[in-house]
């Protein structure tokens, strides 16, 4: 399906406005990949008709467009290390710097249909026993309202649950359902999910040990991915850590961030000064990450 070169443009700036993604030309394919069923809903027959439909009635078509053309690939334990990693090293140094509050705080930004963050939440579970007596939090957000929708519904194919989980685990804390595996109540009720979208500041969520946002900033422009990371860093307590995806980096923000020595893909947030830090607001955390996730339903 041919797109006419101004009809690309209407598709990229809508993109990099509402998501950060960048669309470049030689990726032009994807429109007509992953746009079908919003132009079958939007009786358009043509890529052009449905940029000129985007252009007058934005409201109407634009986030349709924005959902369809997200990349939602994710899958259990994706590339095993970073989980054992955060089971030998990341969770038992911040168990030590927080001894006093005894709380640890996690975000899994850009969620997907939810396999990562349900991956700590069962790796939690695990640990219970070392982890008595702390409060460990787990948040989780995504853009797309779909994506959400099936996270925490909970309840996932064979393929899906094929993708990344042993027996035991899949033993442990899925139960059969019909065709689909359906995740135990116990670990669901781990997670709490919101939409959010990285390119906009995060203070409502509170401040972070722990911000997993693995294989997302690779898709942004380079402007997206600056104001993402500044985001991020904003959302990050002082001394936490930041994981991003394997083919990933930290681009022009080091100032930020500084590579864990010993645990690659993870990056330390500078201790900084409070007082320069930006403020965040008075509403509590979970106060306010509750009334964005109804608000968002």
């Amino acid at each position: 399906m041919i797109v006419s070169e101004r009809s690309f443009r209407t598709f990229a700036d809508l993109l990099s406005r509402r998501t950060g993604m960048k669309l470049q030309a030689e990726k032009a394919y994807l429109l007509a990949a992953r746009l079908g069923a919003v132009m079958r809903r939007h009786e358009c027959t043509s890529l052009d008709r449905l940029a000129e439909l985007a252009a007058a009635k934005p409201a109407a078509v634009e986030t349709d467009i924005a959902e369809a053309m997200l990349n939602n690939e994710t899958f259990f334990f994706r590339d095993r290390l970073p989980f054992e990693q955060l089971r030998d090293s990341i969770l038992p140094d911040l168990m030590q710097r927080n001894a006093a509050r005894r709380s640890i705080r996690i975000w899994s930004a850009a969620c997907s249909s939810g396999q990562e963050a349900y991956s700590i939440a069962m790796l939690l579970a695990e640990m219970e026993s070392a982890l008595a007596g702390w409060r460990v939090e787990v948040f989780a957000s995504d853009l797309s309202q779909r994506a959400l929708q099936k996270a925490r519904a909970g309840l996932y194919s064979q393929f899906e649950v094929q993708r990344g989980l042993d027996t035991p685990r899949l033993l442990r804390f899925f139960k059969k359902e019909g065709d689909n595996w359906q995740l135990a109540d116990t670990v669901r009720r781990r997670v709490q999910f919101t939409a959010a979208n990285l390119t906009a500041p995060a203070g409502t969520l509170g401040r972070f040990d722990i911000v997993f946002a693995r294989n997302v900033l690779m898709y942004f422009t380079p402007e997206k991915k600056a104001a993402a990371l500044g985001h991020l860093s904003e959302a990050l307590a002082p001394g936490g850590y930041l994981l991003l995806g394997a083919a990933e980096t930290i681009f022009a923000q080091r100032g930020l961030f500084s590579a864990d020595p010993v645990n690659r893909g993870y990056y330390r947030a500078g201790d900084g000064d409070a007082a320069t830090r930006p403020a965040l607001s008075r509403e509590s955390p979970r106060t306010a990450f509750h009334r964005r996730a109804l608000s968002s339903r």
